[in-house]
């Protein structure tokens, strides 16, 4: 959903490139050994990319297939002109029934219950079953095929049903425990989309960005399961895992700047910040951040983390601010006040990503990402857009 900011004065802000984000597209598509139409999971704003934005580039690249989580950012994407089949991975109360049927929007199906509720309203809804395949989130269960089958062919007729899908929870691990089980998922779905293949269903889809690419070849298992791939973090140029290996051309869209509004000489024995936590050890040059934990900057990166200037790295001192940060600039020469601060991107010959942030907080690129918050200017590469 767009979020104008009346902001003026570049404070926090990111730079997509999305050059970089259609780039990513068409290297991952290129490098499916299947031929598959992409979902483009465009859920979370984008992961903070900013969904409309990304939603026409996609367009114009000729994909058709989006999911989201909610009905908040499926009437958001509608409302902005986008056109296609939107699916909503999440659940919606059978009150918004008819905004979901005005609207053209294909809802998950979390569980027979669920149906049964959207099936007695007035609307006809687009929907798709999720299948429980193991991991256990949403959907009916896949360990029981023949009821699945019932439950599907039950309400084929009630609901506008076009499709099934499942998520494989591990298809991004190398170990041979998680390969075993992402085909054992891979086995069940196909058990129950083999069951109803009579009925045509148009989107039938297991893989996600990891599993398009380590899994989905020409092997029969993948017949009427294999022609979507749901395209999420790789699109946007992060891992799954961080034992992944992207496909060249492959790179984050991000880069998230601030700026400098103080630079000071501070001698040994001060503190810095609150709770005092850091002690001065030596002459030094403490730089002001204009970018706190209120703009995504998490705090557990204080004493820990680093930001870049100059193309060299300036480790955070002292405890993230609400709205700034301290960091040491004592061996980095010539930093003053404006100066440019690169928070996640690259600097010089230095690069510090998403995936790299979150290995020093044992997360993942995609919380880094989706915990920028709104008060952080949006910018587009080549564009005058401000989100």
């Amino acid at each position: 959903m767009e979020v104008h900011v009346n902001q003026i004065e570049k404070r926090s802000w990111i730079e997509i490139n999305l050059s970089q984000l259609k780039a990513n597209y068409l290297n991952y598509k290129k490098n499916l050994r299947h031929d598959a139409d992409i979902m483009a999971v465009i859920k979370a704003d984008a992961y903070g990319h900013g969904d409309v934005q990304v939603a026409r580039v996609l367009s114009g690249c000729g994909v058709h297939l989006f999911a989201v989580s909610n009905i908040d950012e499926a009437i958001g994407l509608r409302e902005a002109g986008i056109r296609g089949e939107i699916l909503i991975l999440g659940y919606t109360s059978p009150f918004y029934a008819k905004t979901l049927y005005d609207n053209e929007l294909t809802q998950a199906i979390v569980s027979e219950e669920y149906a049964e509720a959207l099936a007695r309203t007035p609307y006809k809804i687009k929907c798709q079953f999720a299948i429980d395949t193991g991991m256990n989130r949403i959907g009916i269960d896949g360990d029981l095929p023949d009821e699945c089958e019932r439950i599907i062919r039950q309400y084929s007729q009630r609901l506008g049903l076009n499709g099934l899908f499942t998520h494989l929870c591990v298809a991004d691990t190398d170990t041979e425990e998680c390969q075993s089980f992402t085909w054992r998922q891979i086995h069940l779905f196909k058990a129950v989309a083999d069951r109803v293949a009579d009925l045509h269903l148009d989107y039938v889809h297991c893989c996600n960005s990891a599993a398009g690419l380590r899994y989905l070849n020409d092997d029969p298992v993948f017949e009427n399961i294999g022609n979507i791939v749901r395209l999420g973090i790789m699109l946007y140029g992060l891992k799954p895992d961080d034992s992944n290996q992207l496909p060249e051309g492959i790179a984050p869209a991000i880069t998230w700047k601030s700026a400098i509004s103080q630079v000071k000489d501070v001698h040994p024995g001060e503190t810095l910040g609150y709770g005092r936590t850091f002690k001065i050890e030596r002459e030094s040059r403490i730089a002001t951040v204009t970018t706190g934990y209120a703009d995504g900057l998490n705090r557990l990166l204080s004493n820990k983390g680093h930001v870049l200037i100059h193309g060299k790295k300036a480790p955070i001192v002292g405890r993230i601010c609400m709205d700034q940060t301290l960091v040491d600039v004592t061996d980095i020469d010539h930093v003053a006040m404006g100066d440019k601060v690169v928070v996640i991107g690259r600097s010089g010959n230095l690069e510090y990503n998403a995936d790299d942030m979150a290995a020093e907080l044992d997360t993942i690129g995609y919380e880094i990402l989706c915990n920028i918050t709104k008060r952080v200017q949006r910018f587009y590469v080549n564009s005058n857009i401000l989100l």
